[in-house]
């Protein structure tokens, strides 16, 4: 009997694939008895228990047929399809490709058309750049890495069975309880653990709050410019954006429209307006308020940062002004503590608690146990507030190193937006208006400087050119360095 073992992975699977080719490319016919196992294992020069895994896979994959008196045969049909796979090695057959493309509901042709003109993850590509002012990520080297393995460890080690079973959709009481502890302290949020889920990051949330609040066709109002990322759920939703201009005291608000077009939805960064840093005041943040109220309409407060203020006291949260139940408030850690950890939360109105928890348990029936119980205790110990106090200051470094280095490099070719918060600035590069901005980003990344246009921000791309420059996860001098060939770089 012929017999060709390929030399990978464990014996009984080369001799189940073997037998599975001489099968599919009718070596061996229907109906033909293979040989016993103690006859396969002698000739191959394999163990008996080997040839028996083989036979046992076989039949249980319906290639073959055990028949009393008769031994084991080939199954006298098979598929057609998998006839046609041949003798190809692959554990797979090949399924012949569709004709036309296939029917998708809208929600998937929508994500497509946005996957395929966008870019949709957050993961480096590509080859890492010397200087690269990505923004978005924390000063990783900052972050306890060892206090949190220590507290992660603990909470695994005295896991007892419910931690190890499925929990609540919202999230852990525990966390919950901490969070709500927390908001009240330092943000001015007077809520309760129940008005708290926990999400998978702020992405998860976006889209909880787009299916439970968005219908096709309904109108959302965004800030403009704005982050991607809420753009793109909103239009995976059918959602019709409705840019609100941001000017240096952040959005302005519209007058409130007849109760049909009116938007269903708000979002805002007021805190630290994405990308341009700016501040939502006192007296827009209540006008705001008003509007959505008069609309009948929710604002969601995305708050990704303001917990790196270098003047003052992080403001109150629009959250705390909010005394409709208007305001569903997005806090994450990706900035504060780490992006892999996955883990932020919505503060909602209970009017929304039951709808959002019941979206939030349809998506993932609840978000990772034992990084919320370790989380809980990295905040009720005090860790993540001196955490907290030590990256201001190190960030705080950073900044004033970033700002110097640009009025050294460039003087007054550079205008700066939003320094006074957060992990980047916004450039506005004086000079270069009308030159497309991938030839600044050619230029400096020729130099090893990753600089990002914040162009791409806007529904309506602005005439000046603009770059966003991170500068959390950077060195002094890493930074003064990456500024001086970025000005020589562009001349």
């Amino acid at each position: 009997m012929f017999c060709q073992l390929d030399g990978a992975g464990p014996l009984y699977q080369q001799v189940y694939r073997a037998l599975r080719t001489d099968i599919l490319s009718r070596r061996l016919p229907p109906g033909t008895r293979l040989p016993s196992t103690r006859a396969l294992a002698a000739d191959l020069g394999v163990s008996r228990n080997v040839a028996m895994l083989a036979y046992e896979q076989l039949l249980g994959e319906g290639y073959t047929q055990a028949r009393t008196g008769s031994g084991t045969i080939v199954a006298p049909s098979l598929p057609e399809q998998w006839a046609a796979a041949g003798g190809g090695a692959s554990l797979r057959f090949a399924a012949p490709a569709p004709r036309t493309p296939p029917r998708l509901a809208r929600a998937g042709t929508r994500a497509i058309a946005i996957a395929r003109r966008t870019r949709l993850h957050w993961d480096l590509r590509g080859a890492p750049l010397a200087y690269d002012f990505r923004f978005g990520r924390p000063a990783f080297a900052d972050f306890p890495h060892a206090l949190w393995c220590r507290l992660l460890g603990r909470r695994a080690r005295s896991a007892r069975r419910s931690d190890l079973d499925y929990g609540a959709p919202e999230g852990r009481i525990e966390l919950r309880e901490a969070l709500a502890e927390r908001l009240r302290r330092f943000r001015g949020i007077e809520t309760t653990a129940r008005q708290i889920v926990v999400v998978n990051g702020s992405q998860q949330a976006l889209d909880l709050v787009t299916r439970v609040l968005i219908d096709p066709g309904d109108r959302v109002l965004i800030e403009d410019p704005h982050y991607l990322g809420a753009r793109w759920v909103f239009a995976a939703g059918g959602a019709e954006l409705v840019p609100a201009p941001v000017d240096a005291d952040g959005m302005h608000i519209p007058p409130p429209r007849a109760a049909r077009r009116s938007p269903r939805l708000a979002y805002v960064t007021p805190s630290h307006q994405f990308p341009t840093g700016v501040v939502l005041p006192l007296a827009r943040r209540l006008e705001l308020l008003d509007w959505a109220a008069r609309c009948d309409a929710f604002v969601l407060e995305d708050d990704y940062d303001s917990e790196y203020r270098y003047a003052g006291r992080p403001l109150q949260a629009l959250a705390g002004l909010d005394v409709d139940g208007r305001v569903l408030y997005l806090g994450t850690f990706s900035k504060l503590m780490f992006p892999a950890l996955r883990l932020g939360y919505l503060v909602v109105p209970e009017v929304l608690v039951e709808s959002i928890v019941a979206a939030k348990a349809l998506a993932d029936t609840g978000s990772a146990g034992l990084e919320q119980l370790a989380l809980a205790d990295f905040i009720r110990e005090g860790h993540f507030e001196r955490h907290l106090n030590r990256s201001r200051v190190r960030n705080a470094v950073r900044r004033s190193v970033l700002l110097e280095a640009l009025r050294e490099q460039f003087g007054e070719r550079a205008e700066v937006s939003g320094a006074a918060t957060g992990l980047h600035v916004l450039v506005w590069l004086r000079g270069r208006d009308g030159e497309p901005i991938a030839s600044v980003a050619r230029k400096a990344e020729a130099a090893g400087v990753g600089v990002y246009a914040v162009a791409p921000y806007y529904l309506e791309p602005p005439r000046r050119t603009g770059v966003l420059l991170g500068y959390g996860p950077l060195s002094e001098r890493q930074i003064r360095q990456g500024i001086r060939r970025l000005a020589a770089a562009l001349g």
